[in-house]
């Protein structure tokens, strides 16, 4: 007999977690980016490293400040935030 609880749970059970704070910490990176022209991608369509860990590490501290997370699981989540927002603005500069 096939339980269907049990097969939406293991879907659900599945799925990966979001970080906490990973939804803020992109936010923030994009304000940041905006407010003080870090732009996170060059004309050429390179991503600007140095402008994405600078956003990154101003978005970890936010962090450590909202969550009390160690530096090392905030500046994961940050550096992920701000790599997702470089991606979004180097497909938003293709088009």
């Amino acid at each position: 007999m096939v339980s269907w609880t049990r097969i939406a749970r293991a879907g659900h059970d599945s799925r990966p977690a979001i970080p906490a704070g990973l939804l803020g910490a992109r936010a923030q990176v994009q304000m940041l980016t905006r407010s003080r022209r870090w732009p996170l991608v060059t004309a050429s369509g390179t991503f600007d490293k140095s402008a994405i860990m600078a956003a990154a590490a101003v978005a970890a501290t936010g962090l450590q400040d909202r969550l009390g997370i160690s530096r090392r699981e905030a500046l994961s989540t940050a550096l992920r935030a701000a790599w997702q927002a470089a991606k979004m603005a180097r497909t938003a500069s293709a088009h």
